[in-house]
């Protein structure tokens, strides 16, 4: 066989996967069909580009939070955590960002403002100082990070975004993980390297 044959029964099994792939994607229809059905729903349109998109359930705008059972079991087995790191992380998860995992003033906002440690305090009714030595050692361990935040006018102290290692607890899709959340966690890698389950 001349490599020009092979080359042409190559690009017609390329082209036959694909069309398998699409089919199986898309539950059984094979991409003629979608074409033939966007002809009709542009002709019934009077010629205009026509799109498809899937309606959004009610479900969608739900807020939640996941905890990796497989690591939380790993924790717990392990003693990774004392018991006070253990509920502050439960009792935290409710303020985290969906995707950004940032521990944030208010989940439903679009331009919710991260948490200080002091509001985060106020917020679970405990003091300061606790708040910080809690941080500090989960920051340690690799479940924490510390972003630096801007500085306030007049204000000596820098103020710090909290996030939250998706590998722990993830307000978002763990098949889609933030890149830019993935970047913050990097240096965390060998503390959890351990953990049985790693998103990224």
């Amino acid at each position: 066989m001349g490599f020009d044959q092979a080359e042409s029964k190559a690009r017609k099994r390329d082209f036959q996967n694909q069309k398998e792939k699409f089919k199986q994607d898309h539950h059984g229809i094979d991409q003629e069909e979608v074409n033939n059905a966007m002809k009709t729903l542009s002709k019934a349109t009077g010629g205009k580009e026509v799109f498809i998109g899937i309606k959004r359930s009610p479900q969608s705008k739900v807020r939640f939070v996941q905890l990796i059972q497989d690591n939380w079991n790993y924790a717990l087995e392990t003693g990774f955590f004392t018991d006070e790191e253990m509920l502050f992380l439960l009792r935290i998860q409710r303020f985290l960002q969906f995707k950004s995992n940032c521990i944030v003033d208010d989940i439903h906002s679009r331009s919710a403002v991260p948490m200080t440690q002091k509001q985060i305090a106020d917020r679970l009714g405990t003091s300061s100082p606790k708040i910080s030595r809690i941080v500090n050692n989960l920051v340690e361990k690799g479940v924490i990070v510390k972003a630096n935040g801007h500085k306030a006018e007049g204000v000596k102290a820098r103020t710090y975004a909290l996030f939250i290692n998706p590998n722990i607890i993830y307000s978002g899709d763990r098949d889609k993980v933030e890149t830019t959340l993935q970047a913050l966690f990097t240096n965390a890698k060998p503390l959890l390297k351990k953990f049985p389950i790693a998103l990224f």
